[in-house]
């Protein structure tokens, strides 16, 4: 089991995930505990390419993304809680329950990405995810991922 310094850098984060600009969601993971936990964060500035459509006006992630971001920090609480990722095995996307948008993100927030494992069997997770701002919940989910193998 591979051991990983915290806070966990974007560079480390892409020897875990197989994501690269500019869908790597992630900026730091900064708290993480084996097989329960792990905070995130993200910093939203005016240069995110997705800004250019949504809103030219008025500038609001998406809140597709923000779930993505969740997904992957979902997926990266799996990984590390396995030491590290398998070049032959990828964490995708699987299901989303109760999702609600409660605050919008515009530049300037730093997106806080708080999950729990709530359930593990053959390889398929089950999260709890919250996406805060300032301490407000601005995105929450109930996140499932699955663990496949590539190639």
């Amino acid at each position: 089991m591979t051991e990983f310094a915290l806070p966990i850098e974007a560079r480390t984060l892409q020897t875990l995930l197989p994501h690269r600009y500019p869908f790597l969601l992630l900026d730091r993971v900064i708290a993480f505990e084996a097989n329960q936990t792990l905070t995130a964060i993200k910093n939203v500035t005016m240069n995110e390419p997705f800004f250019q459509g949504h809103f030219p006006e008025f500038p609001v992630m998406p809140g597709v993304l923000i779930t993505e971001a969740l997904a992957q920090a979902c997926g990266t609480l799996a990984i590390l809680s396995e030491g590290g990722r398998n070049e032959d095995e990828i964490y995708f996307f699987a299901g989303i329950d109760n999702a609600r948008f409660k605050r919008q993100v515009i530049p300037g927030d730093q997106l806080v990405f708080e999950v729990e494992l709530v359930q593990s069997k053959r390889g398929i997770g089950k999260f709890k995810a919250v996406a805060k701002v300032d301490g407000q919940v601005a995105a929450e989910a109930e996140i499932m991922c699955a663990k496949r193998k590539v190639g």
